[in-house]
């Protein structure tokens, strides 16, 4: 009997053991709460609701107003146009218009095409040279130039013209059946993701201390080739192997260092006239401070006795302007803005002082004629702006406009003979 009553006794402490050893079980679920939470998700929801009723609203009314907006321009009644490019008694060599579609690469665009003319007019050739050669090359000079500077230099899609001049003498130059700088099929730009990648990879290296130039210059150049292409270091062409460099030297017979910015900046401390000086805008990222500066009036000229010698010029300068209209393919400035018997150096001191005149824009002048006492500049352009008119690709700017409001003029330095020491 002792035996049985042990055994059961053990028994029964090894069912309570177990009885308290952990166990799976549902969720204990609190019907309260779960009402509680139910409610405050519906009033959410209305108000998410109600919120997006609104906002569809609103975004509504602000498309009708863009749609229904209104731009101040000119009234071209009255105003007496040339007929078009072939109306120009001066119309300078230069291959046919190029877009640069959705990129801020318009310095490329009017600075290649300005060495297009120059090869025809050296060499009797026509040859179509690579837009994107030269936006490949100025972005990794940005990038390097950014990281020596520690994040202290721009690294965005705009430049300066004469940035031809630093990456032809570095770097030579390509066809551009040779690079292309496209990958879609269809041929057109679109820089908007490249530029985010690009972007991206410098705020990583700035956020994680990397300093390194060579590291954040090839991470730059992996998103470059993604979107361009890799550049060729050699290519051939009509029968002959050439590098970039003995390509711009034998075939196309550049010379890097024959061409001259200027700019007409009133005289003040650091800035005379026949001397070079700084062109403080951002996107002379290089901080160059060799743009000749000239007086208004020799800077007007300096653009058209080129011309008139057979020479074309790069511009640099303001596009958002009233008088700049590309469904009459022209640019003037009105008379509301400014008479033009009242433009001088001060009307554009102050324009460039007070930011009414910026730097937006590089276009290519082909040609020059005069209409009604008044001398036109014919404009080679990238912009799509210059594609809403009769004549695609082209504007035609007043010399007003020109004097007013273009900050640059890129010549062959032949063209500033006798103008001041510092051009010689």
């Amino acid at each position: 009997m002792k035996r049985l009553l042990l055994t059961c006794l053990l028994a029964a402490c090894a069912t309570s053991a177990a009885a308290q050893g952990p166990v799976y079980k549902a969720k204990y679920k609190y019907p309260v709460l779960e009402r509680i939470e139910a409610r405050r998700d519906s009033l959410k929801a209305l108000v998410a609701d109600a919120k997006a009723a609104v906002d569809a609203k609103y975004a509504e009314q602000e498309k009708a107003q863009k749609d229904a907006a209104l731009t101040l321009r000119p009234d071209w009644t009255g105003v007496e146009l040339p007929a078009g490019p072939d109306a120009f008694k001066i119309r300078l060599a230069h291959l046919p218009p190029v877009a640069q579609y959705n990129t801020g690469s318009c310095w490329a665009f009017s600075a290649t095409s300005f060495m297009e003319s120059e090869v025809i007019r050296l060499t009797k050739r026509n040859v179509k040279l690579s837009e994107m050669w030269l936006v490949y090359w100025e972005y990794v000079e940005k990038v390097r130039r950014w990281v020596r500077e520690y994040g202290h230099s721009e690294v965005e899609e705009g430049s300066q013209g004469d940035a031809v001049l630093d990456i032809y003498a570095k770097y030579g130059t390509v066809p551009g059946e040779i690079y292309t700088g496209v990958l879609f099929a269809d041929g057109r730009h679109d820089h908007a993701v490249l530029m985010d990648e690009l972007k991206s990879w410098l705020k990583w290296a700035a956020d994680n201390g990397v300093w390194e130039e060579q590291r954040v210059v090839d991470g730059a150049r992996a998103i470059l080739d993604k979107h361009l292409g890799r550049p060729p270091e050699t290519f051939s062409w009509q029968g002959r192997t050439f590098s970039p460099r003995s390509f711009l030297l034998e075939a196309l017979r550049l010379d890097p260092g024959a061409y001259v910015s200027c700019v007409s900046r009133m005289e003040q401390p650091g800035v005379a006239f026949f001397q070079p000086c700084l062109l403080d805008v951002r996107d002379n990222w290089r901080r160059k401070a060799d743009y000749l500066n000239l007086p208004l009036d020799v800077f007007r000229a300096t653009a058209e006795k080129a011309l008139r010698a057979g020479y074309t010029v790069a511009l640099g300068g303001d596009n958002s302007e009233p008088g700049v209209d590309g469904m009459v393919d022209a640019a003037i400035v009105p008379r509301w803005d400014i008479p033009g018997e009242l433009i001088d150096q001060g009307s554009r001191e102050f324009r460039i002082a007070s930011g009414q005149t910026g730097d937006d824009h590089g276009v290519h002048a082909v040609g020059l004629t005069t209409l009604g006492g008044r001398d036109w500049f014919l404009i080679k352009d990238s912009n799509r702006s210059s594609r809403l008119g009769a004549y695609e690709g082209y504007y035609m700017f007043d010399a007003d406009y020109v004097a007013l409001k273009m900050l640059t003029v890129m010549v062959h330095r032949d063209q500033l003979q006798g103008v001041g020491p510092a051009a010689q």
